[in-house]
């Protein structure tokens, strides 16, 4: 039970361990930063692939949901084909 506090210092451990992770962290920051550096226009063409096929997305989107309103302020049983809907009558 009391092995941890025998063993050594905990404080000294946790240190060691923040000071590893610091460590790691700050390499491989440095790492992507060169990295970013080197191949910054293949990276920039890619986030720009990126975001044109998001902007196509929400366009698409866009023109569904514009058709879909048109349709349903055109014919109001569209999209209700089949579907009923009750109301309970509470009387609390």
């Amino acid at each position: 039970m009391f092995r941890f506090f025998i063993n050594g210092n905990p404080f000294r451990q946790a240190t060691t361990q923040a000071a590893k992770v610091s460590l790691f962290t700050g390499l491989l920051l440095i790492g992507l930063g060169l990295l970013v550096w080197l191949l910054k226009e293949i990276i920039a063409i890619v986030f720009m692939v990126i975001f044109f096929m998001a902007g196509f997305s929400a366009i698409g989107w866009a023109v569904r949901l514009f058709i879909a309103q048109w349709k349903m302020r055109k014919d109001k049983s569209v999209y209700r084909e089949g579907v009923e809907v009750h109301f309970e009558e509470d009387n609390y």
